[in-house]
């Protein structure tokens, strides 16, 4: 059973629970993620027949890429309705990414004789994971493969779990399709991490790995970090809803149950100043509960949720900069006045007719976002996760010797004479 709490009541303890929330631990199969990454470098062939050989008959590493007949016959089993959804969230999410690129190069004379600048280049080759076992999520294919392409990458490389017949999951290799990625493979966990970053049984080595995953393919990304880029760690999913006396308490109990239903460590917090909208919303989500498909995930996911009373809605964006929730939820009269007030989230959606589930399918913004309070540092996955920003400068014989002092001066404080020389040996021979 929820109850409303007072924010001005609250313990210590209580309030740093809340802030706490659930995250992934997946510190306690490191090692056992770095053997299968060692025994997959030392024999990829062995250890990917080993993991995978159960599912198929005669297993071969040839066929765990995905033949053009395999995307085919996915995208004709799939209903037209589905397709055409996907499509369409496609064009939302591939204009909105448009909008992000920046100038490819631009330069500035930071003082006489000295032009400094930068340029942008994509990456070469991305890896992209798709979840696909007990959960399948095609809108994971498009929200994390469709900002590479648009970014100009020139491979995306995508991997999915294979199911018990070895098949990928038709939704899944359609949407990949759709968003343009350059070959799919049939690959999960440690393992499909283990062939993007050293480029064995015949996946191309890449340079970048992004995409969700199980615990398994998060410590994964973490063993592998270094050799190559990764996105940030994704957690369970959370929810941030403020909310005023205006707010429909019907629909902020829905907006409060989607965020649940994702997976039991998932949250949500409901915080608003009206005691009315508090006691309907609550009881709206009390009596829902054991009506929903997956109310066992709610079950165990309410025991991170909160419906928080607070004196004002100064005091809810305060709160709210401090969770730092992957959505923040902004219910309130003129929601646009109000978004200078926040400092940290991953992505926000302001009045009533802009939930978190448009943003997590189909209206543009990119889904993939900093959880467990890491909105305070970190952002979302978009266009500029797939370029890298190159500074170049050029600087005049003028603009070298009228910064010569300054140089030399601070590389022999720093104990470098053969950078103060290097400075010095061109002074003398432009003299």
């Amino acid at each position: 059973m929820l109850t409303i709490e007072r924010f001005s009541e609250m313990t210590p303890q209580r309030l740093s629970r809340i802030m706490a929330r659930s995250t992934d631990d997946y510190r306690p199969i490191m090692e056992q993620t770095l053997q299968i990454l060692e025994r997959l470098k030392d024999d990829p062939q062995k250890e990917l027949l080993r993991e995978y050989g159960l599912l198929k008959d005669d297993l071969t590493i040839s066929d765990f890429k995905v033949t053009e007949k395999e995307i085919q016959a996915a995208v004709d089993s799939l209903p037209k309705t589905l397709m055409t959804a996907l499509e369409k969230a496609m064009d939302n999410i591939v204009r909105f990414h448009r909008s992000q690129l920046e100038r490819p190069l631009w330069f500035t004379e930071v003082s006489p004789g000295i032009l400094a600048g930068r340029m942008t280049r994509p990456l070469d080759k991305v890896g992209v994971y798709i979840p696909g076992g007990r959960a399948s999520y095609p809108s994971s294919a498009l929200m994390n493969i469709i900002p590479a392409k648009v970014a100009s990458v020139n491979s995306i490389i995508a991997v999915t779990p294979p199911s018990g017949a070895f098949a990928a999951r038709p939704e899944i290799l359609a949407a990949c399709h759709l968003a343009g990625a350059t070959e799919i493979y049939k690959l999960g966990g440690a393992w499909a991490v283990g062939c993007l970053t050293y480029g064995l049984a015949g996946v191309p080595k890449v340079d970048k790995i992004v995409g969700p995953g199980s615990s398994w393919v998060t410590a994964a990304k973490m063993a592998v970090f270094g050799q190559v880029d990764v996105d940030l760690p994704a957690g369970p999913s959370e929810g941030f809803i403020i909310a005023d006396g205006q707010a429909d308490p019907s629909c902020l109990a829905w907006d409060f149950l989607s965020q649940l239903e994702h997976d039991p460590q998932a949250s949500a917090i409901l915080v608003t100043n009206d005691m009315d909208v508090a006691e309907k919303a609550s009881a709206i989500v009390n009596r829902e509960l054991e009506t929903l498909e997956r109310s066992e995930i709610v079950r165990q996911s309410i025991t991170n949720a909160a419906i928080l009373l607070v004196d004002d809605l100064e005091q809810a964006f305060d709160l709210a900069n401090r969770y730092a929730p992957e959505h923040l939820e902004i219910v309130v009269d003129d929601p646009m006045s109000k978004l200078g007030l926040v400092q940290n989230a991953g992505s926000v959606f302001l009045g009533p007719f802009s939930p978190i589930p448009a943003g997590d399918y189909a209206s543009g913004p990119n889904h993939v976002l900093p959880t467990g309070g890491a909105a305070r540092a970190f952002s979302g996955l978009s266009v500029d996760s797939f370029l890298k920003k190159i500074t170049f400068q050029k600087l005049s014989r003028q603009a070298l010797s009228d910064i010569a002092p300054t140089v030399v001066t601070l590389a022999k404080a720093e104990g470098l004479p053969a950078h103060a020389r290097c400075l010095e040996q061109r002074e003398l021979k432009n003299s």
